[in-house]
């Protein structure tokens, strides 16, 4: 597996520079998340000055995550919109030479696409992400370039037995699955018992594996049950579980630290690199830091 990172990158790809680069391997990465802010109006020329820049620099775009509009939204021509942003983003990503479109199920909570609403999970709302993807996984097959869907607890893929079946439902070798086991835990039950859930997923989804997000949460000591995410290596997380069975499952797929800001990220790929020690791992052409 490889190192790989979201963060350490200016939103704008126009700023991205050979400096950039540099960082990015300076803390140890060979692979980053690069935005594409707004995949219609995205001209090429900018984008594939990126990629140049980053690969000279010995970096890999390893991501691209476009911003559209949700797919399950009950408007129809809000998801007319969303299927053309998808779309449009395999194109990008192809400029890119990125390793795969990141895909969130979105949400009918207008909070925003990680965020609950009892809707979320009902057939009508799972028949119209389905529909969605199909459309946008002819652009993806179209570009080589594979879509990487993300599920979690809060969202319309809130299980890895919903995840497996929308999955197979598009039926298309162009979708595969981005691991995160964090966002699947719903429960003191999943919280305390990581390995368990680590198992589930991998077992049920390890073969449409093909780039992972790693990051760690805690239980809160309150009444009402709150768990939130913490440093990378101080949390709940079985990570050596989920390393182990992401070498097994995706020897050359990326695993990228999120959610954290730049000046945490650091110490974040120094736990990482102990965990990935302790479990007896280790990266891919990983820059000397």
């Amino acid at each position: 597996m490889r190192p790989g990172v979201v963060g350490l990158m200016p939103r704008d790809p126009r700023d991205i520079t050979a400096e950039t680069a540099a960082r990015v391997r300076a803390h140890g990465f060979t692979g980053v998340t690069v935005r594409i802010e707004q995949p219609l109006d995205a001209e090429q020329a900018v984008f594939e000055r990126a990629r140049r820049v980053l690969r000279d620099g010995g970096v890999q775009v390893a991501q691209a995550n476009p911003n559209y509009e949700v797919l399950v939204h009950p408007d129809p021509q809000r998801r007319a919109l969303g299927i053309r942003q998808l779309q449009r983003a395999c194109t990008v990503a192809r400029w890119l030479g990125a390793g795969n479109v990141y895909v969130r199920p979105g949400s009918l909570n207008p909070a925003g696409p990680w965020t609950p609403h009892p809707q979320n999970t009902r057939l009508a709302t799972l028949e119209r992400l389905i529909a969605g993807l199909r459309e946008v996984v002819k652009a993806a097959e179209q570009e080589g370039v594979p879509l990487c869907l993300e599920g979690g607890a809060v969202s319309p893929l809130d299980t890895p037995e919903r995840v497996r079946d929308v999955i197979e439902a598009v039926g298309s070798p162009g979708l595969r699955f981005n691991m995160d086991p964090v966002n699947f835990v719903g429960s003191l039950a999943d919280a305390y018992n990581t390995t368990t859930l680590v198992n589930r997923l991998y077992d049920l989804l390890g073969t449409y594996v093909i780039c992972a997000h790693v990051k760690d949460f805690r239980v809160e000591s309150r009444l009402l049950v709150q768990m939130n995410e913490c440093l990378l290596g101080e949390g709940l997380m079985d990570q050596e579980t989920f390393l182990r069975r992401f070498e097994t499952c995706c020897p050359d797929g990326f695993v990228m630290i999120e959610h954290l800001p730049d000046e945490r990220i650091p110490q974040a790929k120094r736990n990482l690199d102990a965990i990935m020690a302790r479990a007896g791992l280790a990266w891919k052409d990983a820059p000397a830091v």
